[in-house]
């Protein structure tokens, strides 16, 4: 859409540049893009009474319409809170996809004033907390959890843990490290969601691993195995007979001693000498990187 705007409404003028810019912008321009990009500012202010440059916020434009996606709406936030702004709290979790919500959150340790944004201000913006998504630059999954259960009661937090979880989107381990970057706020109500999270994985039986196994192939749409099928006199777990794939599942409680560390990896090799694809996957790995998993499982059986 945002490539149309830049022929139906810009053909013939300096404006183009504009067009250009907003194209890969999702229909957005600031002022100094333009400036630098060769326009005056008398130019700026005479597209804007054309109704050309339509303004958001200070300094931020929409190109030709203001019919803008979510994307474009983050995108003006984030431009308007100026340079080290980044998406966040409630407008990056919807970005993420595990919360929807209308609302406009930016953080920056800046002393930026948006109207219309809520500009969350901090000291510490870390390198680590920072990513894009969609062109818009905003918090990682795992600190958006950490600013949110600042603002959440503790029950939302643990449901927003869940539903994440849910999704196949929580990294526990990132999570971890985001919590002792971000601050003190609600950081006992989400160690504590975390904390019975994985008391509940940790009492999984295989059984129940093995339903989560098969879960997780069908949120992302992966054909199912054939299940504790004997290959080799032998009964594994998952079975892809036509790729020859083999999938063994370790759970807490099977594979904690040295005894089943030896005997696993004999029969992973006895497998590879038929010519099979041997691969294991843990109860963490299962549990806590669900796409991780998928990703691999659907490389493999790709070949």
């Amino acid at each position: 859409m945002a490539g149309d705007l830049q022929v139906v409404y810009l053909r013939g003028t300096k404006l183009d540049v504009a067009g250009r810019l907003a194209a890969g912008q999702h229909g957005v321009v600031t002022r100094r893009q333009l400036l630098d990009a060769g326009m005056t500012s008398r130019m700026v202010q005479g597209r804007v009474a054309r109704k050309q440059l339509l303004p958001l916020h200070r300094g931020v434009y929409a190109v030709g319409h203001a019919q803008l996606r979510p994307e474009g709406r983050w995108l003006a936030a984030v431009l308007a809170a100026g340079p080290g702004a980044a998406l966040s709290h409630r407008s990056a979790a919807a970005l993420h996809g595990i919360r929807e919500s209308d609302a406009l959150d930016v953080t920056t340790t800046g002393r930026a004033a948006v109207r219309g944004v809520v500009v969350h201000r901090t000291t510490r913006l870390d390198a680590e907390d920072l990513t894009t998504r969609r062109g818009v630059r905003t918090t990682t999954l795992e600190r958006t959890l950490v600013d949110l259960a600042a603002i959440l009661p503790a029950p939302k937090v643990a449901k927003l843990l869940r539903e994440t979880d849910r999704l196949g989107k929580l990294n526990a381990t990132a999570l971890r490290a985001a919590l002792e970057r971000g601050g003190r706020a609600g950081r006992q109500a989400l160690r504590a969601a975390l904390e019975q999270r994985e008391r509940h994985a940790a009492s999984l039986t295989l059984s129940e691993l093995e339903d989560r196994f098969l879960a997780l192939l069908d949120d992302h749409d992966l054909p199912r195995p054939l299940t504790n099928h004997p290959v080799l006199g032998m009964k594994v777990d998952a079975v892809w007979p036509e790729q020859r794939l083999a999938v063994e599942l370790d759970g807490w409680a099977w594979h904690h001693d040295r005894a089943a560390f030896e005997e696993d990896r004999a029969r992973s090799a006895r497998l590879a000498r038929a010519g099979w694809t041997p691969v294991r996957f843990t109860h963490g790995q299962v549990v806590e990187r669900p796409r991780q998993v998928a990703d691999t499982l659907r490389t493999l059986l790709a070949r």
